[in-house]
C-alpha cells in the first residue's frame, strides 16, 4: 500500500485567502482549524515557479523556491508548514519545515527511519510547532498528531485536491465544521439506530415474531426487531425470562417509546 503528500498545512481560513486568486489551489480541510493545500506540478506552473531539478542542495522535492517565498509571506500571519511523504510497502520518508513570522523557523527535518518516537517524527514535529495536541489518551501507541489532524484520510494528492473541491462551497471553516459534524452525527445515529434493530444470534426469547406482533399489536417491520433486540439485553441483563416476564417487558418497552 502506497501513501504520497507534497503540501502546504496551515490554518484553513488564511489559506484560503491567500491562494483565492490562484486558479489551481484548492485547500482541502483538516481537524484543528487547518488546511492542506497540495503541492502539485500544476500549480507550481501556474505560479511560473518550478521546483530545482538539479539536486544539488535541494531540501525538498516539489516546494520551489517561488511558492517558499509564498510560504514565508503567509506566515506572517501565522505558522505554516510544508511536508511531504512518500511510503510504499512499509518503506518511505518524511520531510517537513515549518515558516513562521516571515522565515523559516524549523527544519527542514528529513528521515527514512521511524524507529524512534512518533512525536519526533518530521511531520508530528511540525504539526506540534503549527500548535496541534493530542486528544485522547497518551498510551494509546499509534495515535499521533499525523492521524489526529487528519493526513491520514486520504493517501494521494489527488484525493485532498477531491476533498478541497468538495469542500469549496464553505464560505469559511466554521461552515465546513458544522456541515462536517452534522454528517458525522447522522451517521453516528444511523448506526445506532441500525444496531438497535439487530437480532443478536443465539440469544434466546421468550416469545416469538408472532406472539411480540400480537402484544404490541404491530405488524411485521423494523419495530419488531427492536423488540427482539430488547428482550435479548434483558436475557444478558435478569437472565432467562418466562412468557409472562416477557409480555410485561414489552408492554413497558413500548409505553416507554410512545406506544410503538
Amino acid at each position: 500500500m502506497s501513501y504520497g503528500l507534497d503540501a502546504v498545512i496551515g490554518p484553513f481560513d488564511l489559506l484560503r485567502k491567500a491562494t483565492g486568486p490562484v486558479r489551481e489551489a484548492v485547500v482541502a480541510p483538516l481537524r484543528r482549524r487547518l488546511g492542506l493545500l497540495p503541492v502539485t506540478r500544476a500549480l507550481l506552473e501556474e505560479l511560473a515557479s518550478p521546483p530545482v531539478r538539479d539536486g544539488a542542495g535541494q531540501r525538498f522535492t516539489l516546494l520551489s523556491p517561488g511558492l517558499e517565498e509564498l510560504v514565508a509571506r503567509w506566515s506572517r500571519e501565522a505558522s505554516v508548514a510544508y511536508v511531504e511523504a512518500s511510503f510504499f510497502g512499509g518503506d518511505g520518508y518524511q520531510t517537513a519545515a515549518v515558516w513562521r513570522s516571515g522565515g523559516m523557523e524549523w527544519g527542514p527535518a528529513h528521515t527514512w527511519d521511524f524507529s524512534g518516537p512518533r512525536r519526533e517524527w518530521p511531520i508530528n514535529a511540525a504539526l506540534a510547532r503549527l500548535g496541534v495536541t493530542l486528544d485522547g489518551p497518551p498510551q494509546v501507541p499509534y495515535h499521533d498528531l499525523f492521524a489526529e489532524v487528519g493526513l491520514a484520510w486520504e493517501r494521494e494528492n489527488d484525493g485532498w485536491l477531491t476533498a478541497g473541491r468538495e469542500a469549496v462551497w464553505a464560505a469559511d471553516y466554521d461552515a465546513w465544521h458544522a456541515a462536517w459534524s452534522a454528517e458525522r452525527e447522522g451517521r453516528a445515529r444511523a448506526a445506532a439506530e441500525r444496531e438497535r434493530h439487530r437480532r443478536l444470534p443465539d440469544v434466546p426469547v421468550p416469545l416469538d415474531g408472532r406472539q411480540i406482533m400480537e402484544v404490541l399489536g404491530l405488524p411485521p417491520g423494523p419495530q419488531i426487531g427492536a423488540a427482539v433486540r430488547h428482550l435479548q439485553d434483558l436475557h444478558f441483563e435478569r437472565g432467562p425470562l418466562t412468557v409472562d416476564e416477557g409480555v410485561a417487558a414489552l408492554r413497558a418497552w413500548a409505553a416507554a417509546h410512545g406506544g410503538r
